[in-house]
């Protein structure tokens, strides 16, 4: 059963990016639709997939992780406007019976990414 999950990683700290909030969207019809508002828990990542099952179709998406507010909260001292606030990643889906993973590694002046499994 494919499925779609994340997780956030503070590289700035070394720790889990804890309760940051991810807007998962898809694009339908030539423009971005939202599917999902979640929050990251203690160990940076969603308490279930994001999709999974039938939910999760071939397709573009976009995850957008809301970083400049999670360093706000930290208690960062970062210039304004930060270098780095919403942060957008998208991708494609080719194949919806597989595992997506799209984890975040972020400080408030780099991110990466991959696709693990």
């Amino acid at each position: 059963m494919g499925k779609l999950t994340t997780h956030i990683l503070d590289t700035r700290d070394g720790k889990p990016g804890k309760n940051i909030l991810i807007q998962l969207y898809v694009l339908q019809n030539e423009s971005w639709e939202l599917l999902k508002e979640v929050r990251s828990n203690d160990d940076g990542r969603c308490d279930g997939p994001l999709l999974e099952g039938d939910d999760l179709k071939t397709g573009q998406y976009e995850l957008v992780f809301h970083a400049g507010q999670y360093f706000d909260d930290q208690g960062v001292d970062l210039p304004e406007p930060k270098f780095l606030d919403e942060i957008v990643l998208r991708f494609g889906i080719p194949d919806a019976s597989e595992h997506y993973h799209v984890p975040l590694l972020v400080s408030p002046f780099s991110y990466s990414t991959y696709r693990g499994s």
